[in-house]
């Protein structure tokens, strides 16, 4: 099946085309105008949009840790895993793009990498925010640009600077700036992280920052693999596969480890809504935006999701984040931000 025949991919494209390649597609007089700004950089905007509901997600996810019987991380992967692969199943079947569930032959072994890893990605975050603030834990997955490049260039025998080493040397002091371990700050007692919000003791920080490397190392994988995938799939193909892998990984897991299904209330239910729709709408998003961004332009606006997280975290936990953690987080988001400039 062409690329003609979905409406998503077709529209990419020719967005892509008519901005990037065809000169004439947007005189420059337009390019001035507030419509021109608008269409020149409609990617931009999808992936900026993505990262606003991405950090409502978050937010939802955290306030669910916050319940009185706060609803486990895998049963919080399931519902919003299982919300995004109907969705993603019945876009393709309506738009007849073939193979839904199998995926395209030849590449299915890179698509269950993709699904597998992106599983630990999501479930290291989602773990560490019982004990890390929400922007916290957002700048700390912002390693993963890092580690990509290292992954590329061992795997894919992409390039690797000495600036990029650098980079990853001085985002790793950020990361124990964020961390704060007791053998270099002291043993602490928790430190307050907005209203009934304990940030965690030491060791409970030291738990939830490994739970972030553990996502960092998972998006490493599920990025790299879809390079190596390349357009060979449509993009709700890798989506599918993240989000049947996310479930079956996490269904398997609740029962070997013989985790209590929680049965949420009424407000519950609805945050539970909530991370599975705007985990829909944020991967819907990003993946139209990437369609028509290159790399390094998409990447910069996903870092608009810092932003977002603070002040939606200050907005309805009343938090503010500690002198400490908002330094390792400049380091980290300028050592990320000048690999992609570079």
């Amino acid at each position: 099946m062409s690329d003609n025949e979905d409406p998503l991919t077709d529209f990419a494209t020719s967005q892509s085309t008519s901005i990037y390649q065809d000169d004439e597609a947007i005189p420059n007089d337009s390019r001035r105008s507030v419509p021109g700004i608008i269409a020149s950089n409609v990617g931009m905007l999808f992936i900026i949009s993505a990262q606003f509901f991405s950090a409502c997600m978050y937010i939802s996810v955290k306030m669910l840790n916050s319940l009185e019987s706060p609803v486990h991380a895998l049963q919080v992967i399931i519902i919003r895993m299982g919300i995004t692969f109907i969705c993603c199943v019945l876009y393709m079947t309506i738009t007849g793009i073939p193979d839904p569930i199998a995926g395209p032959k030849g590449i299915r072994t890179l698509l269950v990498i993709r699904g597998i890893t992106g599983f630990f990605g999501l479930y290291g975050v989602y773990l560490s925010l019982e004990h890390l603030s929400v922007a916290d834990a957002t700048v700390l997955i912002f390693l993963t640009p890092l580690t990509t490049a290292v992954a590329g260039s061992v795997l894919l025998k992409e390039s690797y600077s000495a600036n990029q080493a650098v980079a990853g040397v001085c985002s790793l002091l950020g990361v124990v700036l964020i961390t704060r371990p007791p053998f270099l700050f002291g043993s602490t007692p928790g430190i307050p992280d907005g209203r009934n919000l304990p940030e965690g003791t030491p060791a409970e920080r030291l738990a939830a920052v490994g739970a972030c490397m553990i996502s960092v190392l998972g998006n490493t994988g599920a990025y790299t693999s879809i390079r190596a995938i390349g357009t060979r799939a449509h993009p709700m193909h890798v989506m599918a596969f993240l989000s049947l892998w996310c479930t079956i990984i996490a269904l398997s897991g609740m029962i070997v480890f013989d985790n209590p299904v929680v049965y949420p209330t009424l407000w519950a239910w609805i945050l539970l809504l909530m991370v599975g729709v705007f985990g829909f709408v944020t991967q819907t998003l990003l993946t139209m935006g990437l369609q028509r961004e290159t790399v390094s332009r998409g990447i910069t606006g996903m870092y608009a999701q810092v932003l977002f997280v603070v002040v939606l975290e200050r907005l309805v936990f009343g938090v503010i984040p500690s002198l400490l953690s908002i330094l390792g987080g400049a380091i980290i988001m300028s050592s990320a931000l000048y690999v992609v400039v570079s």
